[in-house]
């Protein structure tokens, strides 16, 4: 057995648990460590041996150090520090600073750029995907469907004098945003992340309904946001047999009189809603939980590589309802 330092043997003669260790504890249990290594394998090229400069970091521990910077919402610098400070973080990756030194903030740089660019966030939250479905946590039976705003940047106060190109503005309510969505299609029945698609903000909910749904779902649910759904899928108007169930405009319920037809349509819109609820889960995780709620890059491309990381680890964080609460994910 590896001898452990002085300071492994004094943090782990502590009496208290931090939220930290319990939350990286269930994470390393039920990520697919073995799956991604072997998917991400092809495409990670670290230094050949022979030749000069670093040497090489495996795969899993540069997966591991970029699994943190995605949970908690840390720069490349901020998280080299981190590692530094918190022995969880050093036990989670694997690092004794007796005999070796963290990776530093460069190291991890060009990790996330090969992620980019060879598309490999979506293999990773495909592969976090069919994982949880060998489970049995993809039902198959419905799909919801969002989208949530996640603002850019608006300053000018940079080199080219001007806000990302990339990102627009849209008016909700009477208020104005500039930035990005984030839209994705949910299981009705476990609410885990199956399909997602970032745009522009300016771009309208309903015209990527059909990029988020399955071929074989039998309910597809929406906001009154994706009135009109029917268009998009593919569906005749007034088709007694659409999967679509869009949620009434609340204008429309508010003029009718007072009835029986209305207390119906009332109680029929409430269970509707109950449904749809599930889809702001994932939203929930990745913006509180995980602190995602400005975009950190320039450009959809990197913007979208980084929520497909997000949102196949908040998968993980609610898969695992039926253990634990989802905690830990604060400072300790």
């Amino acid at each position: 057995m590896k001898q452990i330092s002085f300071a492994q043997a004094e943090h782990q003669n502590k009496k208290k648990v931090t939220r930290r260790e319990r939350f990286l504890a269930q994470m390393n249990s039920v990520v697919p460590w073995q799956k991604l290594i072997e998917v991400l394998s092809p495409s990670y090229f670290p230094n050949s041996a022979g030749k000069r400069g670093r040497p090489p970091m495996g795969l899993e521990r540069m997966l591991r150090i970029y699994f943190l910077q995605q949970w908690y919402a840390l720069a490349d610098e901020a998280l080299e520090d981190a590692i530094y400070d918190s022995q969880s973080m050093r036990d989670f990756v694997g690092i004794d600073l007796a005999v070796e030194s963290v990776p530093d903030a460069t190291t991890l740089l060009r990790f996330r750029h090969m992620l980019e660019k060879h598309d490999l966030t979506q293999r990773i939250f495909e592969q976090i995907n069919a994982s949880m479905a060998e489970q049995g946590l993809f039902m198959r039976e419905g799909t919801i469907v969002d989208a949530t705003l996640i603002a850019a940047a608006p300053s000018t106060k940079n080199k080219a004098r001007k806000r990302d190109p990339e990102m627009k503005q849209t008016r909700k309510g009477n208020q104005w945003y500039f930035g990005m969505k984030a839209h994705i299609g949910v299981d009705a029945v476990t609410g885990l992340t199956h399909s997602l698609v970032a745009t522009s903000a300016n771009v309208a909910d309903v015209t990527m309904s059909d990029l988020l749904v399955r071929d074989d779902d039998q309910r597809i649910y929406g906001d009154a946001g994706y009135t009109g759904m029917w268009k998009h899928l593919g569906e005749e108007k007034g088709d007694r047999n659409s999967c679509c169930c869009v949620a009434a405009k609340r204008g429309s319920i508010k003029k009718m009189k007072d009835g029986p037809r209305k207390t119906l349509l009332q109680a029929i819109e409430k269970e509707k809603a109950s449904i749809r609820a599930k889809v702001e889960h994932p939203f929930h995780v990745v913006k509180n939980l995980f602190g995602y709620k400005k975009t950190r890059y320039k450009g959809l491309a990197k913007n979208q590589a980084q929520l497909f990381s997000l949102f196949g680890l908040a998968n993980l964080v609610l898969a695992r309802r039926c253990i634990g609460r989802a905690d830990g994910i604060s400072a300790s």
